[in-house]
């Protein structure tokens, strides 16, 4: 039986104004080529660099909010290697001393997390529409990502599956964007994985191969897998794992080789001679504590006990912040306007009802027109016997439309007025005469036809009365 041995590496450009160490903007979003540049970021001679302090702060939040090590004094190392990316041809990064030691993430012991600047982007002729026809296949560099803020987050050895893999990352990502890190959008590049992978029938650890530059979580997934599968299939045939760096095809659904593992040693790290050791006392430590909100699993904690919902509801509110605060504001409006609604009421309504509505409209919570407090009276209309659940979802659909409060629509509707005990006896009396057959069936005991009546009454109601009255009121007069 082989075990599967995986170890992390996880880059995440940071959310940051400026790059890592130059003033230049850090716009992930920039589509025109080569304007956020200065000649610190693109390599010219003489140049110094100077920290981001605020980059220096999230890597160390994120420590802290991991429960790891922030030691007293980090410094940046030159990491030496030749690509049309690197116009120094080094990389500033960290070797030995990391801002970062330690931590634990859903059970994933961590090694390290440190700080480095990113490369530029390469983009090939062939991939480029305004690319002019009839010109030479060329390779063109964008330096506005050179020097962006990046950091990467290594864990130990401790990962034995695909699936294992994705539950971290997923988690990790959440407290970037809870704590305001990173937008870790794997789709945009701002959070790239990579894996390494060895597997062994004992404690010794096999031979290990890097898959690099994963860009989503199905990729990480299905590559793990694969290279595990892949592993195994040469030792069972006798052959040896060579140690070295792979990618992954999508359209083939495999790992394919693109060199030779290199060591730490072939990057001939050795202190950045222009950037003194980062003496760590001169941070606002408890400052930077105090920055740290509830995390995504103490919230699922919280609102399992608070509010009675189950793991998966809990999970569905918990991967967006903005949802789970905006579900949480409707959950305190609707309490102040009725303390008898129920939570799992107002859970169903966001996710099913206004969630769909947005799906629908492709917009987030940022987009719509309905507020927790409209969206609350809803609730409690319901509740109150005001509304039945069908009104209620085509009035949050013109509420959703229109941004109006619900109580005005439903007095254009003329839904505003209270029914009466005696209007509702009257349209029950109306529909039974109305509806001969029914009772007979109903005599001779085919109680299902309540659903049929109770159905003619809400329409004559215009859907304003509690089906489950009615049905009891049915049953006093039949009976």
């Amino acid at each position: 039986m082989y075990k599967p041995t995986i170890g992390l590496e996880i880059h995440c450009e940071l959310k940051t104004k400026t790059k890592m160490f130059c003033g230049c903007a850090n716009d992930p979003e920039e589509r025109h080529p080569n304007v956020n540049i200065c000649p610190i970021c693109t390599g010219h001679p003489g140049c110094l660099p100077t920290i981001n302090k605020e980059a220096v702060r999230k890597v160390i939040k994120l420590g802290m909010a991991l429960g790891a090590d922030i030691p007293t004094v980090s410094k940046f190392d030159r990491k030496n290697y030749f690509y049309p990316d690197l116009p120094k041809a080094y990389q500033i990064s960290q070797y030995d001393q990391p801002l970062v030691n330690g931590g634990v993430l859903k059970g994933i012991r961590l090694e390290r997390v440190h700080l480095e600047e990113d490369t530029a982007r390469i983009a090939h002729s062939s991939q480029l529409a305004d690319y002019p026809k009839g010109e030479k296949p060329a390779s063109l560099i964008d330096y506005n990502r050179s020097s962006m803020p990046l950091m990467e987050l290594v864990t130990k050895p401790d990962v034995t599956s695909g699936e294992q893999a994705v539950a971290f990352a997923k988690e990790l990502q959440l407290i970037l964007r809870y704590l305001d890190i990173s937008s870790a959008d794997m789709e945009k590049g701002q959070m790239r994985v990579e894996a390494n992978i060895s597997v062994s029938k004992d404690e010794t650890l096999g031979t290990k191969v890097e898959v690099k530059n994963l860009n989503s979580f199905r990729a990480v997934s299905d590559s793990i897998d694969f290279e595990i599968k892949r592993q195994i299939e040469l030792l069972e045939k006798g052959e040896k794992v060579v140690q070295s760096t792979r990618g992954w095809d999508e359209k083939k659904k495999e790992t394919v080789l693109q060199r030779l593992k290199e060591e730490a040693h072939d990057y001939r790290y050795f202190p950045e001679p222009d950037l003194p050791p980062l003496d760590l006392a001169h941070f606002d430590m408890d400052g930077i504590r105090d920055e740290i909100i509830e995390l995504p699993q103490q919230k699922r904690e919280r609102f399992m006990s608070e509010y009675g919902l189950n793991e998966e509801q809990v999970n569905i509110l918990a991967d967006s912040m903005e949802s789970a605060d905006w579900f949480e504001h409707a959950v305190s409006e609707a309490k102040a306007l009725n303390e008898t609604i129920n939570t799992q009421a107002i859970y169903n309504y966001f996710i099913s009802d206004l969630r769909g509505l947005m799906k629908e409209a492709g917009v987030g919570l940022d987009a719509i027109k309905v507020d927790p407090f409209h969206f609350a009276k809803i609730i409690a209309f319901v509740t109150e016997g005001k509304l039945n659940s069908r009104l209620a979802k085509d009035i949050l659909k013109e509420m959703f439309e229109t941004g109006s409060d619900p109580e005005e629509i439903m007095k254009a509707k003329g839904l505003d007025e209270a029914l009466s005990a005696e209007a509702i006896q009257t349209a029950i009396e109306e529909i039974i005469a109305e509806n001969p057959k029914a009772l007979e069936d109903y005599k001779k005991g085919q109680v299902n036809v309540l659903q049929f009546l109770v159905g003619k009454v809400m329409g004559k109601l215009k859907g304003r009365a509690n089906p489950a009255e009615l049905i009891e009121l049915f049953k006093k007069i039949l009976e």
